[in-house]
């Protein structure tokens, strides 16, 4: 039997903890493990809820209806991405999802457009660019309170994070996972590391994501009802030098009795602006931890990956 998330990794409050408490506390669980669990977060539960319910209505839209929202060419950016299509860097099976994305909104003009596409909206779906658009808001806003933890863990003035995020290439995904059999693969999405700065998933109740620990074991990442599962990806990794890890998850298939029902998880990838060159912050770069790679901004780091994965042809 795998040993319980919560007996590793303690569930933090964000408004009911002192401020440098909560940053001491979460930025020791990245160190340690690459992900925390937090609570009290301030996202509207009403909110969330109608997400949830617009998400599961445009999933069972027909599936020409649905593909009618693919963008060619897009690597997944926008609208959406059918099933089957993504596969972990490194793995040989395609990860049994589905999955919309919802990116920011510039304003005209903006010199990012070029590598910030519009979003796409389904008609289908009443009020869903209103949901969605203010979800993305209610993410990018906690998501920055995290950030601003992280800078404090880190020696940095809490506000370091604000240029670096400022029209940051962000993306809410709305992601299914449909029923399998009961001889399905074990795997629903292969074992993987983020490729953006931090994620904050909602959803993760109903099982399925694990974690890999230091120590090679892979445990159950299951948080209480409503608390966000906050991961390290791997632009923190590479801005810290690896002092907070970006690490493995994945999300395994239920026990077969409840194989028959679906899954649906809402992850938010906290990006950087394109433009932002990633290079180790002077603190984390020691005798000990010599700098490990080389500076990329965050646009051509994501095209790197993004080719790994399959979303992007070479």
């Amino acid at each position: 039997m795998p040993t319980p998330v919560l007996d590793y990794i303690p569930v933090l409050s964000l408004t009911r903890m002192e401020r440098d408490a909560f940053a001491q506390a979460i930025g020791e669980s990245f160190r340690t493990f690459g992900f925390a669990m937090v609570c009290d977060h301030g996202m509207d539960s009403g909110l969330v809820a109608d997400g949830w319910a617009k998400a599961k209505a445009f999933f069972t839209l027909p599936e020409e209806v649905k593909r009618a929202y693919l963008v060619p060419g897009g690597g997944g950016q926008r609208g959406y991405t059918a099933f089957g299509t993504e596969v972990a860097k490194g793995a040989s099976e395609n990860d049994l999802k589905e999955f919309w994305h919802v990116g920011r909104e510039l304003p005209d003009g903006s010199p990012l457009a070029k590598d910030m596409p519009p979003n796409i909206w389904p008609t289908e779906i009443e009020g869903f660019r209103e949901t969605f658009s203010a979800l993305f808001d209610a993410f990018d806003e906690t998501g920055g309170r995290i950030l601003s933890a992280i800078a404090l863990y880190l020696g940095l003035d809490p506000h370091w994070f604000d240029g670096p995020i400022e029209d940051g290439n962000s993306i809410l995904r709305l992601l299914h996972y449909p029923p399998v059999s009961a001889d399905a693969p074990g795997v629903r999405a292969g074992a993987h590391e983020d490729i953006n700065l931090i994620t904050l998933l909602l959803g993760a109740e109903e099982g399925g994501l694990e974690l890999l620990t230091r120590d090679g074991e892979w445990i159950p990442a299951t948080p209480p009802p409503g608390a966000l599962v906050i991961n390290v990806g791997d632009m923190l990794q590479r801005l810290t030098n690896h002092v907070l890890p970006s690490t493995s998850h994945r999300v395994v298939n239920p026990p077969v009795e409840r194989r028959h029902i679906p899954r649906y998880s809402m992850p938010f990838f906290l990006h950087l602006r394109p433009d932002f060159l990633i290079d180790a912050l002077p603190q984390c770069v020691t005798t000990d931890n010599p700098r490990r790679e080389a500076p990329i901004t965050a646009h051509d780091y994501l095209h790197q990956r993004l080719v790994e994965i399959g979303l992007v042809k070479k």
